[in-house]
């Protein structure tokens, strides 16, 4: 990142902290009783409850996390509707997820935050996020779809999942020690401590979480897990009530670190019907290693009741290194390497072979500063927000070679060159603005928004042959954009207990670097439903109309992509998404010694691209008119029943996925390109030893089915098969 955009980042963080300490100087006689709180970083909150949200609107609580106690955020988001979850490695390390039939791979096409801020890595340049926030460790996760996303971007067709982390206890002393075991060498520690003085709070928490894995290398054995630490810190600091305004700023920092033995290398059909938890020797090298770290500074002031301001200053970086074969005796994985790994194992080849294994080398920057506005007039609740952001990936990568002989032991035979494999850096720079006005008539109420976003990026290739990066990069590329992103929407409380509630925004979302014409994805997007929520039962459905004139497709290691065009961004033209968004909640009994509380979401989505082409994009290939979108299930269906009284609960979940196709077609889908159906359900077992004391028992996939959850570069992955982890939590 240049000089210049450093400079610019730094000289408004530095006017953001003198601003606070100027206004935080004023002080006279006490003229309010409000405080300021950090309410800002959250999507909902007591100015914007959810039950009036003129969209879909879902919020998993504390409550709601504890029962399962998941550190897979796929598992979590699983009982919220229109959230579509591709399984990878079966631990949730690399999350895919999508919203609204926008595709799931690498959550790269929905917006995902932590406490307000973009978590991406590089979330205009290279928005495939292999980083995610550790899921366990959030206090609250919040989900939002349709027009009211016109506040958050840069993606706004599908969605947006909030993960808010832990909050400073309003206590002077609180914490809580979690340890968990279970199989496959799983453990866990989940600890945090913090407390709020007079004027001073502050929080710290770790957690830290490891498996053995639950795949075995053939011949040789290892370790197939991981081991995953993250820490957080806070410290916030509030002005006096004889303040004249009311003011917090609040510190976070936070470090995360992975190493991972995880592979693209699957299994063919047949070795995957007769041993699914096989992996082939020569992805025995294969392993990610990856660090985090954050730094964010909120402030937020009340000039009064009605006129709130909040500002965050944001710095992420992430580093990756995944090492990992991609060729097998000068094939590709895709060409024929993933079929010779498996012959060379049964013995069908006895000559040694060679296996190629690239050091995927990357490092991410993401900061920015951004600020809203909220004044609440009469009737109006007004919002005006900005941020500039700057973010990039810096591909510094190389290629090993290694022997695989009779004995299955793989041996270094060359080492590659840093920065002689893919050696380029992609970057952007973005000033996004948005206005949204909610009027409220009576029983009526009329959002109206509009967002701006103006894009730069860039490309700066040095090729192959300079990895000194010696004089001027071998191509330079740079692209402008800018959108203008409208959204109206209302809803109608018609009594007590049902609101109507409808609405259209145009989506968007950036063109990255790698996208050869420049093209963003644009749609319009349509929305209308119901909310019934009365006493013991709560109720949402949705109907949803997405119509593209452009979709993208971005080409990554996850998707099979063929290496040489890894980075790359493709544009499918005009593509039609529809569907139906259905939750159910209730509880029965709920007034007796044992209450039963039941959960049901479902999704029906329909995906079709709109005209003929053909694309190096591998998940499409030679396009048809009328062929269905890849690794998108046309039902999804969520239950879970539970069973608590005072000192004990368990609960059952359960979750269909119907059948979903690798390659975009329509008709029967061929064997070589399906997905089967499945039906996997999970158990908690709690019992309340005290007010303070917990134990647990977590059962994941508990009748132990063998399913399939992709098919990357024509190879079969499998699911996780049944596990169980066994713990005790102590509050304090």
């Amino acid at each position: 990142m240049s000089q210049s955009n450093t400079l610019r980042l730094s000289v408004l963080a530095s006017a953001l902290i003198m601003s606070m300490g100027a206004t935080a100087a004023e002080n006279v006689a006490p003229d309010t009783e409000s405080s300021a709180t950090i309410e800002q970083i959250t999507i909902f909150g007591s100015r914007n409850p959810i039950n009036t949200v003129p969209g879909s609107a879902h919020v998993i609580s504390a409550t709601e996390i504890e029962t399962f106690k998941y550190t897979d955020i796929m598992r979590t988001l699983a009982s919220i509707p229109g959230v579509y979850i591709q399984e990878e490695d079966g631990y949730g390390l690399r999350p895919n997820l999508g919203m609204r039939g926008t595709g799931q791979n690498r959550s790269e096409k929905i917006t995902i935050m932590e406490d307000g801020v973009l978590a991406a890595p590089a979330p205009y340049a290279s928005p495939a996020a292999y980083y995610f926030p550790t899921s366990g460790r959030m206090q609250s996760v919040e989900i939002l779809k349709g027009s009211s996303t016109v506040k958050y971007g840069p993606r706004t067709t599908g969605g947006v999942v909030n993960m808010v982390s832990r909050e400073i206890p309003d206590a002077d002393l609180a914490g809580k020690v979690d340890l968990s075991a279970g199989q496959d060498g799983f453990a866990k520690l989940h600890a945090y401590a913090g407390g709020q003085g007079e004027r001073i709070g502050a929080v710290a928490e770790v957690y830290r979480y490891q498996a053995d894995g639950f795949r075995d290398i053939n011949g040789v054995g290892g370790n197939t897990g991981f081991v995953k630490n993250d820490a957080l810190a806070k410290v916030s600091f509030k002005t006096d009530e004889s303040a004249k305004y009311q003011q917090v700023v609040e510190l976070k920092l936070k470090y995360a670190d992975e190493v991972s033995n995880e592979t693209y290398m699957g299994l063919t059909d047949e070795d995957f019907n007769a041993t699914p938890f096989m992996r082939y020797s020569a992805s025995q090298k294969d392993q990610m290693t990856t660090e985090h770290k954050q730094i964010q500074l909120n402030h937020v002031i009340e000039f009064n009741d009605d006129l709130v301001l909040s500002t965050t200053g944001y710095y992420n970086h992430f580093h990756r290194n995944w090492y990992k074969a991609y060729n097998v005796d000068g094939s590709s994985l895709s060409s024929g390497g993933i079929q010779t790994a498996a012959d060379f194992d049964k013995g069908l080849i006895t000559d040694a072979i060679e296996v190629g294994v690239k050091a995927n080398n990357r490092d991410y920057l993401s900061q920015g500063i951004q600020t809203e506005l909220n004044y609440y007039l009469d009737n109006h609740e007004l919002a005006f927000g900005v941020r500039y952001h700057e973010d990039e990936m810096d591909r510094y990568q190389w290629a090993d070679k290694y022997q695989l002989d009779a004995s299955q032991v793989m041996t270094l035979t060359s080492s590659g060159i840093p920065g002689t494999d893919s050696n380029r850096i992609d970057s952007a720079q973005a000033w996004a603005f948005f206005v949204q006005d909610r009027i409220t008539l009576g029983d009526f109420a009329l959002t109206a928004g509009i967002r701006y976003e103006d894009v730069t990026t860039n490309r700066l290739d040095w090729g192959k042959a300079n990895p000194g990066r010696d004089g001027n990069a071998d191509k330079d590329v740079t692209n402008s954009f800018d959108a203008v992103l409208p959204s109206l929407s209302a809803t109608y409380q018609i009594n007590d207990a049902l609101i109507v509630l409808a609405g259209v925004q145009k989506g968007f979302s950036p063109a990255a670097p790698g996208n050869a014409d420049g093209q963003e994805e644009e749609s319009w997007n349509y929305e209308a439903g119901v909310r019934f929520n009365q006493n013991a039962f709560t109720s949402e459905a949705i109907v949803f109309l997405g119509d593209y004139s452009n979709m993208h497709g971005n080409c990554t290691a996850a998707q099979g992509c063929d290496d040489n065009n890894i980075g790359n961004q493709y544009n499918a033209g005009e593509v039609d998404v529809s569907g139906l968004e259905l939750s159910l909640g209730y509880e029965f009994n709920q007034t007796g010694d044992i209450s039963v509380p039941v959960k049901l979401a479902y999704t029906y989505t329909s995906a079709e691209f709109g005209s003929d082409f053909s694309s190096d994009f591998e998940s499409w290939d030679d396009v048809k008119k009328g062929d269905s979108l890849t690794y998108l299930p046309d039902n999804q269906l969520y239950i879970s029943a539970g069973v608590q009284a005072e000192s004990w609960q368990v609960t059952l979940a359960g979750r269909y996925t119907s059948e979903m196709r690798t390659k975009a077609g329509q008709g029967e889908i061929p064997a070589d390109e399906l997905i089967d159906a499945k039906t996997i359900f999970d158990l908690s077992a709690r019992y309340f030893i005290n007010d303070a004391s917990e134990l647990y028992l977590n059962v994941d996939n508990l009748f132990d089915e063998t399913y399939m959850t992709t098919r990357v570069h024509g190879s079969v992955f499998s699911g996780k098969p049944q596990s169980a982890t066994l713990g005790y939590s102590y509050k304090f």
